[in-house]
């Protein structure tokens, strides 16, 4: 019950927040079209961005999966995974065939492409002899619920918006750097408003795409626990792959990693959305950094060799 309250609430603070959000990245985006070409620029850059989204929703999942390097995952290979896909696919009342494909890499990750209607699920060789089936029921619940919301169309939208801002902004920069001349000589002003908008419009873009990502992935958690039932299982896939994170940065900067600065990530600290499951369960969860022997055993897909490739 505190669940179906909760949720409820974060979808319409999720949809308000949404708005204002892709209303933002509008008013950067026509900022420097209106410098560039005045209203015609405003209206040739956002209807550019319409037709960059809706070019980007006929593209078939399938084909950008493979454009990422993803290979369809048959179920003869992981009947298991299988199974759990199409239960959390019935679940989420979606009701296409679930398309799982396997990437190629020790990571521990997954992603989901496309939306309801036509959509797909990567996920990697790291994730998949990593996590317990437990573990990865509550994270393939996660991209399912990107799937059953939309999340993807709408990132990639304010993605697009993001890079039409940045070219726009680079256009800018051009004409004031072939104008440069006559300032120098005086015929033409310094534009300073037209410089603090170039300087500012970029970066404001990218903010306001990752405070959209983060917010996505919260709602994402609570939707996927809607769907298993199971937070706990969500939240153990979470520390394990935090473990690996931590690890993998004290490789590369030594035994204390670089200070993360919160909104310059595209998804929360882990902490923090852990903290969030465990309001939805009384189990408690190990700390960052302590072995979980408790832990169950885990069961990898089985392997062999196909193409030079090892499956998983």
């Amino acid at each position: 019950m505190v669940l179906e309250h909760e949720l409820g609430r974060h979808r319409l603070f999720n949809g308000l927040q949404t708005v204002l959000i892709l209303g933002g990245l509008t008013l950067t985006l026509s900022l420097p079209g209106y410098l560039l070409a005045g209203p015609s620029g405003v209206l040739m850059s956002l209807s550019a961005v319409i037709v960059t989204a809706v070019m980007m929703s006929w593209m078939p999942a399938r084909m950008i999966l493979d454009r990422a390097g993803a290979e369809r995952l048959p179920a003869s290979r992981a009947p298991e995974v299988h199974a759990l896909l199409r239960h959390l696919y019935a679940g989420a009342g979606l009701t296409i065939a679930p398309q799982l494909y396997r990437a190629p890499s020790p990571e521990i990750n997954a992603f989901a492409v496309g939306g309801p209607h036509d959509g797909g699920i990567a996920v990697t060789d790291g994730l998949l002899s990593s996590l317990t089936m437990r573990e990865l029921g509550g994270v393939l619940a996660h991209e399912v619920s990107h799937l059953r919301r939309g999340d993807t169309r709408v990132l990639s939208i304010a993605t697009a918006m993001t890079r039409m801002t940045l070219w726009l902004t680079t256009a800018v920069q051009l004409a004031i750097l072939v104008s440069l001349p006559m300032m120098l000589s005086g015929e033409r002003s310094l534009p300073w408003l037209t410089l603090l908008v170039i300087a500012v419009a970029p970066t404001l873009s990218v903010l306001l795409s990752l405070a959209l990502s983060r917010n996505r992935e919260y709602t994402a958690d609570m939707e996927a626990v809607a769907l298993t039932g199971d937070p706990a299982g969500l939240a153990s896939a979470l520390v394990v792959l935090e473990r690996r994170r931590r690890g993998w940065l004290a490789s590369l900067f030594g035994r204390r990693p670089p200070v993360e600065i919160a909104w310059l990530r595209t998804h929360p600290s882990t902490e923090a959305r852990i903290r969030r499951l465990a309001e939805f369960d009384d189990a408690p969860h190990a700390p960052f950094g302590e072995t979980d022997e408790a832990m169950p055993v885990r069961r990898p897909i089985p392997t062999r060799r196909r193409g030079g490739h090892r499956w998983h």
